[in-house]
């Protein structure tokens, strides 16, 4: 029973697409001891990924139980844990509870400024939920919520901003919202129907995915600068290579009359291409370290 419930719990949240920020919060943490010449802290490291884990459940649990209503009434979402019954809407509301104390229990744990600057995180993260009611800039706030992570990290470490990892966390705001336009082109006519909004349905799939190419030239561009500025080794720009031609590979996939690879270039192009970039930044970073 307890592994049924915790099995169904980690479906509600999606568990296994922690794989797109995960990365470019662990690129963050390594950053800050770069910039910042400090030493390796374990302790540090391990509740950076807490809070990651903690705030992902929340924002992810939230969006499911925003949507409950809506899930309900689209037929690509009603098998969906909350919709299908297999979790209550109350559980599902103590679950975020939960996982929101935790995240600020643990930046507490960090520093000051992480634990100040938490309720705002959490503002962001959970109110993306509710932006597809009134935004066509849904896509681009998710990216926000996410392009945090980074920063986050990165303010663990040292307690201090820097434009480094805010460019980077910009990069990932606008790969987030490129690869989110793509995924909304599944639901274009639902969310027409249901007066929902999104760049599908404000421009058409066709101009949707001109924009989320664009968006993801930025990106491209966003990474190359952050190499320049970290003087980062070959290791960096073979990673961004390999990044630059996921992003590619993925548009390549998706057509506006052919939405058949969706899943393949949002879940899995993009997963590997965050692990990538990654294990390329890793070796960048203890060579030149």
């Amino acid at each position: 029973m307890i592994k049924s419930n915790i099995i169904n719990y980690l479906s509600l949240v999606k568990f296994s697409h922690t794989i797109f920020a995960l990365p470019f919060a662990i690129i963050g943490f390594f950053m800050a001891i770069k910039i910042g010449e400090t030493p390796f802290d374990i302790a540090i490291f391990i509740k950076v990924i807490l809070c990651m884990i903690f705030a992902r459940n929340a924002a992810m649990a939230y969006n499911r139980y925003a949507d409950r209503e809506i899930d309900e009434q689209n037929p690509r979402t009603t098998n969906r844990e909350i919709p299908s019954g297999i979790i209550k809407p109350r559980s599902a509301l103590v679950f975020i509870i939960l996982n929101c104390l935790f995240f600020i229990v643990t930046t507490w744990f960090i520093n000051r400024l992480v634990f100040f600057l938490s309720p705002i995180a959490l503002m962001v993260i959970l109110g993306y939920s509710m932006t597809k009611r009134f935004t066509t800039l849904c896509h681009f706030i998710l990216g926000v919520g996410l392009g945090l992570a980074p920063i986050g990290a990165f303010l663990s470490v040292t307690g201090r901003f820097d434009i480094i990892p805010i460019l980077l966390s910009i990069a990932v705001l606008l790969w987030v919202g490129g690869f989110d336009i793509i995924y909304a082109l599944q639901d274009d006519d639902f969310d027409k129907s249901q007066n929902l909004k999104s760049i599908p349905v404000l421009l058409g799939r066709k101009n949707a995915l001109h924009l989320s190419q664009v968006t993801h030239f930025m990106v491209s561009v966003l990474l190359l600068i952050v190499g320049y500025l970290l003087e980062a080794s070959k290791f960096y720009y073979l990673g961004w290579s390999v990044f630059s031609l996921l992003l590619v590979f993925q548009h390549r996939l998706i057509k506006h009359n052919d939405l058949s690879k969706v899943n393949v270039a949002f879940f899995t192009t993009n997963g590997i291409a965050s692990v990538t970039f990654l294990c390329f930044f890793l070796l960048d970073f203890y060579i030149s370290w």
